[in-house]
């Protein structure tokens, strides 16, 4: 089952995310994090997305928070995250909430004393967890090794080349670190463990990774089709 909105507070470390309003629409599917720094975000938004606006690079009005609501509707964003705090947007207008309400369109408040860092990527590794144990079956490795078998290595080799955010070597290369990230669904501290390694050396890698893969139009796909090829390459 997807990700929902209503779960964000109740992910590891972001209990002090609230929500605020937009109550009825709470069971939204998260399709992924996204943090805008323009002024309007439309342009880059697909659907599904829980959107983070910090005021940071840009001053955010009572009336353009409103407008962010109102374009996330047109849009079909999965949420709104106002970060608030002394330094920026000080506290949600109540008429933000109310408007949120009207809308359908959950709205939560985030503390700035939160790292952006740490929380997109709970919510990154919750999407992905979720997924994985969607797509996991009985007869998961199965299919995996009969796919593998059937195309044969050169064919299954040109594939990867050809539609995987990586190429087979460079996949090999990481293969330690795939085997790790599924085996523990993405929790660094036991990806260490297993690599007997420290945790900032797994994040390390990792920011590599998707950083070779950040020309992808959408990271969550790109990932899972990094994890496919890998299952592929490995059957």
């Amino acid at each position: 089952m997807a990700l929902r909105c209503v779960e964000i507070p109740q992910l590891p470390g972001l209990e002090s995310i609230e929500l605020r309003g937009g109550v009825a629409a709470a069971g939204n599917p998260v399709r992924w994090p996204y943090v805008a720094e323009n002024r309007s975000f439309s342009p880059w938004i697909k659907g599904g997305e829980l959107v983070f606006v910090t005021g940071i690079s840009r001053h955010r009005s009572p009336q353009n928070l409103a407008e962010c609501l109102y374009e996330g509707k047109d849009c079909g964003i999965s949420g709104l995250v106002v970060l608030t705090g002394d330094a920026y947007i000080g506290q949600l207008p109540t008429t933000l909430v109310r408007l949120a309400d009207e809308l359908s369109i959950p709205l939560f408040e985030q503390p700035y004393s939160l790292p952006m860092i740490e929380v997109t990527e709970v919510i990154a590794r919750a999407i992905l967890r979720s997924e994985q144990k969607d797509s996991r079956g009985p007869a998961a490795n199965t299919m995996t090794r009969a796919v593998a078998e059937t195309v044969g290595t050169d064919t299954l080799d040109e594939f990867i080349r050809r539609y995987g955010p990586l190429d087979t070597d460079a996949l090999r290369d990481v293969a330690d670190l795939l085997n790790a990230w599924l085996a523990h669904q993405g929790n660094y501290h036991a990806m260490a463990e297993a690599l007997h390694c420290h945790r900032n050396t797994v994040r390390n890698r990792m920011n590599r990774l998707n950083e070779r893969m950040s020309a992808q139009d959408d990271p969550a796909e790109s990932f899972e089709s990094l994890l496919l090829a890998h299952l592929l390459l490995r059957s």
